[in-house]
């Protein structure tokens, strides 16, 4: 992928003398990259792939086909065989090892499909159990694209073990959501010609229009495990622009009703949580327990569009969020893994600018309360962890007229700490009632080939008679996004834009300027400053790309992105820093077919560089990345990323602009075959600043065994060194200016995941989740920013020495003499640390029939502080093994009615 035509950005830069040599260098290199691409441009074009097409027919009389996995129903005679598959994976155009057909049947209710996939050593045929959306082993899937808008579609897998895999298709292939869990029925067998399946889809599962004819995109696919080999009934080349706009045809559907899709599923939770007792603590008394009910409901408003309910829900996750440490003060962003938010969620998907930035970030609701509580010496303390939703409502679809609706609907109940001192009991309001709406739209047009969309979000509190005036009382934002393809798919051209508005008290607005995602008290700044008297925010921020998305070896592509320093997304949203322009660039080559010891090479070279709104240049790098997979099914990554300018608004959170020494990164991973019963991986991340002023080392390794086709262990350890001279530490005063004092950090971090799985059948799983996690970090050579932009790092501190410095161990405290008076001008907190965490949960789960569930949860943690001093095993030992653990026992029943 290359590039965004930069003329005029770099014309409006060019007003900054820092900036023009580097702005110099970078032109030449883009030009370098245009030549690149209009010699690609002038190559032969490939020739039209002709689309297929499969005619299926009503069963009328017949009777439905008995799903049993062998075909030999009287029904399945009344349609012909499909097949002539073409290897897709690893060489495409070519004839595959095995061959596969498929016949497809329907009545009024259901869509029935019938699999031959041909194996020359049935014995062979790898039977893989996993959980649902495994993908193991031998499999064959069939893709539906029953809005037949090329660009959203529905898959159902079958495994030869007999295990399902489902998932929504959006962004035409880009996105595969596999949260989506419809009822569906398969069943497989294995013979001496190889393995068949039979499925039985109802068609409420499936969205669709009422025109007389129907006709669907359809693609099906076969995973031929002993080669590592995919074949496909479709030719879809490598070099093509998608996946769903590369579908053939299924014609024949004839006067098929659109389902009015009806699904309630009420539930029981069964919890109880054990810790350890604290002698006159009332909220720490050994044990709680808890019993909850409610229910989910799934109604097909009309056949495209479905209203999804939640009445008093259970979002409790199964899997713990890893352990993590920010110490550069930024929120951690985490996926969502509660199913009512994950499922659908592509149609909310707002990420308007680059990484984590979106308009809808579904953690906010039901997040940990904002608030604390403030109890005297004797009080004790019960904080909640999460705040109560009390409903949530969704309806979502796609029309037939090319239209993706999506509105969602959330209230979360106040919220209050409980104080208690055995004697006098109270409570003080953490988190207010909060109501949270979504709404999103967007409209395919010009043959499909492009959208244009638009999203909006509220989020409005209850602040009356509380004490959280440090809350924004509304916040709103609004966004349009677009793109437009051409050519067959293969040029593009998209945006998006959006704009936000925050409302509050003058503390709360304050709070919002002051924040680390903005730092408008910033010193040095001269376009922004704190105005304690707003009572509001307007920002705006956005996202420009255009390129070339497909044919031949070469993809490129140029991105400007933009955040204006009053945009505030945090209420639904996620923003991690404003007042930043950005522009990138890429260069893309992948090859089309085998050579050598390779399956393919995909190579990347890229250049980006930042400025905020004072005009300033605050970095730019260059990298080049690559991928290679071998024929013997191993993997290769490897990149290398030059960052000759670097400057952050951000690490003395507050005070001045800060310089970093120039930077070289460089990482590489290696994976073993994923196929064998052993498999690893292995990969090592080394970056070194300029004159070692800073250094992050970190080695990863996985190991995975598989002994049987049901069980699976792995563990991946991982360990991080991360050593700074110039580590932010706090902010103080000294004669009436500030003072921001930094450190030499050492940090050490050891952590390793843990995973064992066991399929007692593809209904009946077991696993098992685990995670020890220790960070210790130690400061030392404290000293005060004096020159923050100097290109030396020695140049920009000025260390303390022992004269002006002194430990007091018995405050944990260091005292600073500044002037060696005599007396302590200043104090530090002492910043090093040590925490320890284990996070485990083993999960066993029962479908005891298509969409039902009964889940047993056992989930452990432990949490602690280690003496930062000792070494990081000696502190695993004093704080996981030698502490007594917090237990949490649960027992989860759910029945799905489909009415």
């Amino acid at each position: 992928m290359l590039i965004l035509n930069c003329n005029n950005f770099a014309y409006y830069l060019s007003i900054k003398k820092q900036s023009s040599l580097i702005m110099k260098s970078s032109i030449k290199i883009l030009s370098l990259f245009f030549l690149l691409c209009n010699l690609q441009i002038r190559a032969q074009e490939k020739n039209v792939i002709e689309k297929k097409s499969y005619t299926t027919r009503f069963l009328d009389s017949t009777e439905s086909p008995t799903i049993d996995g062998v075909i030999d129903d009287k029904s399945w005679e009344i349609v012909d065989w499909a097949g002539d598959f073409i290897e897709r994976e690893p060489d495409e155009n070519t004839a595959p090892t095995e061959q596969t057909k498929f016949k497809i049947v329907y009545d009024k209710n259901y869509i029935y499909f019938a699999f031959r996939c041909y194996d020359k050593e049935p014995s062979k045929i790898v039977k893989r159990l996993s959980r649902r959306d495994g993908f193991e082993g031998d499999w064959v899937e069939v893709n539906i694209d029953s809005y037949n808008d090329k660009r959203t579609g529905f898959s159902f897998t079958t495994s030869v073990s007999g295990v399902k895999g489902d998932e929504f298709i959006s962004d035409n292939g880009n996105n595969w959501d596999g949260s989506w869990n419809p009822i569906w029925y398969m069943k497989t067998n294995i013979d001496e010609e190889g393995w068949t399946a039979e499925v039985k889809i109802p068609l409420s599962q499936l969205k669709f229009g009422n025109n007389a004819e129907q006709i669907w995109g359809l693609q099906v696919q076969r995973r031929f495990f002993r080669a590592e080999e995919r074949s496909t009934w479709q030719r879809i080349p490598q070099d093509a622009p998608g996946w769903v706009s590369e579908f053939g045809e299924l014609r024949g559907l004839v006067n098929i009703e659109p389902q009015k899709q009806l699904e309630i599923q009420p539930f029981v939770v069964s919890q109880l949580e054990t810790y350890p007792k604290e002698e006159g603590n009332p909220f720490r008394d050994g044990e709680n327990r808890k019993f909850n009910g409610g229910l989910d409901a799934k109604i097909g408003v009309t056949n495209d569009l479905t209203l999804d309910l939640t009445i008093n829900p259970d979002f409790g996750q199964v899997e713990a969020d890893p352990a993590a440490i920010a110490l550069d003060g930024f929120q951690i962003f985490f996926e969502e893994r509660r199913p009512f938010f994950v499922e659908n969620k592509n149609i909310f998907n707002y990420r308007f600018a680059d990484n984590q930035d979106n308009l809808f970030y579904s953690r906010r609701i039901g997040r940990s309360p904002q608030g604390r509580a403030n109890p005297s010496d004797n009080e004790f303390v019960k904080q909640p962890n999460n705040s109560t939703i009390l409903g949530a409502a969704k309806f979502s679809g796609k029309t037939k007229n090319g239209w993706s609706l999506g509105v969602l609907e959330s209230l979360t109940d106040s919220e209050f700490a409980k104080i208690d001192d055995n004697i006098n009991k109270r409570k003080e309001m953490v988190e207010p009632l909060t109501n949270y709406f979504v709404g999103r739209a967007q409209k395919d047009f010009n043959n499909r080939n492009s959208f244009i969309g638009g999203i909006f979000t509220a989020t409005n509190r209850n602040l009356q008679g509380n004490d959280l005036s440090f809350l924004r009382k509304s916040a709103y934002t609004a966004g349009i996004d677009f793109q437009h393809n051409w050519k067959k798919r293969k040029y593009f051209f998209s945006g998006n834009i959006v704009t936000s508005h925050v409302i509050g008290s003058e503390e709360a607005i304050a709070a919002t300027q002051t924040s680390l995602t903005h730092l408008f008290q910033r010193v040095d700044a001269s376009h922004v400053e704190v105005d304690e008297s707003r009572t509001s925010l307007t920002g705006t921020g956005g996202r420009f790309e255009i390129g070339k998305a497909s044919v031949g070896h070469w993809r490129y592509s140029g991105i400007f992105v933009w955040r204006s320093p009053e945009l505030e997304l945090n209420d639904v949203g996620f923003l991690r820093q404003a007042d930043e322009l950005r522009q990138y660039a890429f260069l893309n080559h992948q090859t089309l077919k085998p050579f050598g010891q390779f399956r393919r090479i995909n190579t990347q070279f890229s250049q980006f560089s930042s400025y905020d709104f004072d005009g300033n240049f605050n970095r730019i790098q260059y990298a080049v990345s690559s991928n290679a997979s071998l024929k013997s099914n191993w993997n290769i990554n490897a990149e290398m990323i030059y960052k000759p300018i670097i400057y952050t608004n951000t690490i003395l959170q507050g005070g001045p602009r800060f310089r970093y020494s120039e930077e070289f990164f460089k990482n590489i991973f290696i994976n073993s075959d994923s196929r064998k019963k052993i498999r690893f991986s292995t990969g090592i991340i080394h970056s070194q600043g300029k004159d070692d002023s800073f250094s992050y080392l970190e080695y990863d390794f996985g190991f995975q065994y598989q002994p049987i086709n049901s069980f699976t262990i792995s563990i991946n350890p991982n360990y991080v060194l991360n050593i700074s001279k110039t580590q932010y530490v706090d902010e103080a005063s000294y004669n009436s200016n500030p003072r921001y004092i930094t450190a030499d950090l050492t940090q050490k971090t050891l952590s390793a995941i843990i995973r064992m799985d066991y399929s007692i059948n593809p209904n009946l799983t077991i696993q098992y989740y685990g995670q020890p996690f220790i960070s210790n970090g130690n400061y030392k050579s404290f000293n005060k920013v004096t020159n923050p932009v100097a290109k030396y790092y020695g140049d920009r501190i000025s260390t303390f020495s022992n004269n002006q410095i002194s430990f007091d161990s018995l405050n944990d405290v260091y005292n600073v003499d500044e002037d060696i008076d005599g007396t302590t001008d200043y104090s530090i907190g002492n910043p090093d640390f040590s925490q320890v965490s284990f996070n485990s949960n083993l999960v066993v789960r029962w479908e005891y029939i298509p969409g039902s569930e009964i889940f047993l949860v056992w989930s452990q943690g432990i949490f602690g502080q280690a003496n930062p001093k000792d070494d990081l095993f000696k502190g695993l030992d004093s704080q996981i093994l030698g502490r007594k653990p917090e237990n949490i026992f649960l027992i989860k029943a759910t029945y799905r009615f489909l009415l």
